[in-house]
């Protein structure tokens, strides 16, 4: 099976950075692509941005574009989200998952994923 881990979390104020990171582990060979979606309290899951290994294709959501870079290092089975600028309104858990195919921002599309990891952004 494959696992999921992400870290980099943590509390940040507002303009500032954070990159936050997803390493796979397991079957590792059956992963095409993994994508980053957050959830607030009493907030819809929203897509972030997801990536394949290859870095195409590639897509990032409305309310991160120019702010957020998603990226791979395929040697470490490890994806990372690079968030500048960030708003309070970015405050949320934020999720990483792994997929065999590309599911780009729907989340059903996934196979497995992390347990999450808070980003708290203070005003």
């Amino acid at each position: 099976q494959v696992h999921v881990v992400e870290s980099g979390g943590g509390l940040v104020q507002a303009g500032g950075s954070l990159r936050l990171s997803c390493t796979a582990s397991g079957r590792t060979s059956d992963i095409y692509a993994m994508g980053w979606f957050r959830q607030a309290p009493g907030k819809e899951r929203e897509f972030v941005a997801a990536s394949s290994w290859s870095g195409t294709p590639s897509l990032t959501g409305d309310p991160v574009t120019g702010r957020f870079t998603i990226s791979r290092d395929s040697a470490k089975m490890t994806m990372y989200l690079q968030m500048n600028s960030l708003k309070p309104e970015d405050t949320a858990i934020y999720y990483c998952g792994a997929g065999a195919q590309w599911s780009g921002s729907s989340y059903p599309g996934y196979d497995s994923w992390g347990q999450g990891t808070q980003v708290t952004v203070s005003s």
